[in-house]
């Protein structure tokens, strides 16, 4: 957790962005890591837990993590947590809690709130279009035998 926090404070000497790290460790060795990289990569994905399990991913040759464990220096935010399920992690560690971001600027609870809404009911508007032909790659995705599910 040591490692998460400090590439944490090491992001505001460096200016790549928030003060947030992450660290995927799997067998009791670093795998992965990442900081924020919002602002220097001009990517609003590029949050610490997410670079870190591309790092990790990358580091592994795999695209799940399901022997591995994340160490956040903060509690993920609706999207990287979402990304630390899709990536099969076993066990989530993490320090400052989402009220302590949002005390210092980084507030999800809007992002929170919004998630459970119907899609119509949300801020950003959602329309659905061409549901069936969706649909039809979907069954053709069933169909297949060359596919590799996750």
């Amino acid at each position: 957790m040591q490692m998460a926090i400090d590439l944490a404070a090491s992001n505001l000497k460096s200016g790549k962005g928030g003060p947030f790290g992450a660290v995927i460790v799997k067998n009791g060795e670093v795998v992965g890591k990442g900081s924020n990289e919002v602002t220097s990569t001009n990517d609003p994905t590029a949050h610490a837990e997410v670079v870190a399990i591309r790092n990790a991913c990358k580091n592994l040759n795999t695209y799940q993590l399901e022997d591995c464990e994340v160490y956040a220096s903060c509690e993920p935010c609706p999207m990287c947590l979402g990304a630390i399920y899709w990536s099969r992690v076993k066990k989530l560690y993490f320090a400052a809690t989402r009220e302590d971001a949002a005390n210092a600027g980084f507030d999800d609870s809007y992002i929170y709130n919004q998630v459970p809404l119907k899609p119509e009911k949300r801020d950003i508007g959602s329309v659905q279009l061409m549901r069936p032909q969706a649909v039809k790659v979907f069954e053709k995705w069933i169909a297949s035998e060359q596919k590799i599910p996750y």
